[in-house]
C-alpha cells in the first residue's frame, strides 16, 4: 500500500466530520466552517514520519475541506516557521493571536500525525518485505481569539505495506 493511499484511508476515517459518514462513526457530527469566511491551515506536524508525510496529509485535508464546503482556506506553513516570523517559541493562545492578527482568521486548522509501530517483516523463501504501520492523527479547529479548540476529530489506523 502506497504512502498517500494510507494518508488517504486515515483522513477518511479521521475527518468524517466534515459531512461524510464513516463506517467508525454511528453519526458524524457536522463541522460548519462557512461562517468563519476564511480560515487558516496550519502545515501538520509529524513525529517519527520520514519524508513529506506530513505536507502530504495537510494537502489531502484542505482538499476535503475545499470539497465539502465554500470557505477561503489560508495556507500558512509549517508551524516553526510560522512562529518564528511572529516571534514566538510556541502555539499558544498569544501565538493564535498574533495568527488572528497577522492573517485576519478567526480560526486556524492544526493537526498532528504519528507514525508508530513500525514492524517490518521479510521472507527469503519468498522475495517478500512488508511492515506494518501505525498511524495517528488529530486536527482540531482552534479560536485565534481565546485559543479554545472549537473542533477536533482523531484517528488511529494500522495497515501492512509492502510486496
Amino acid at each position: 500500500m502506497s504512502s498517500r493511499r494510507l494518508i488517504a484511508l486515515l483522513f477518511i476515517a479521521a475527518f468524517s466530520a466534515l459531512g461524510c459518514a464513516s463506517k467508525r462513526v454511528l453519526v458524524a457530527p457536522f463541522l460548519d466552517v462557512t461562517p468563519y469566511g476564511r480560515v487558516g491551515l496550519v502545515t501538520f506536524t509529524a513525529e517519527n514520519a520520514k519524508g513529506e508525510l506530513n505536507t502530504l496529509a495537510t494537502e489531502y485535508f484542505a482538499e476535503q475541506v475545499l470539497a465539502a464546503q465554500a470557505i477561503e482556506l489560508l495556507e500558512l506553513g509549517e508551524q516553526g516557521q510560522l512562529l518564528a516570523e511572529l516571534g514566538m517559541n510556541r502555539m499558544d493562545v498569544e501565538a493564535l493571536r498574533a495568527i488572528g492578527e497577522a492573517y485576519d482568521v478567526p480560526a486556524v486548522f492544526l493537526g498532528d500525525l504519528n507514525v508508530s509501530g513500525v514492524e517490518p517483516r521479510a521472507s527469503l523463501s519468498a522475495l517478500r518485505v512488508e511492515a506494518t504501520i501505525t498511524v495517528q492523527g488529530a486536527v482540531r479547529l482552534v479560536s485565534t481569539e481565546s485559543g479554545g479548540s472549537i473542533w477536533r476529530e482523531s484517528a488511529r489506523i494500522s495497515d501492512r505495506v509492502g510486496h
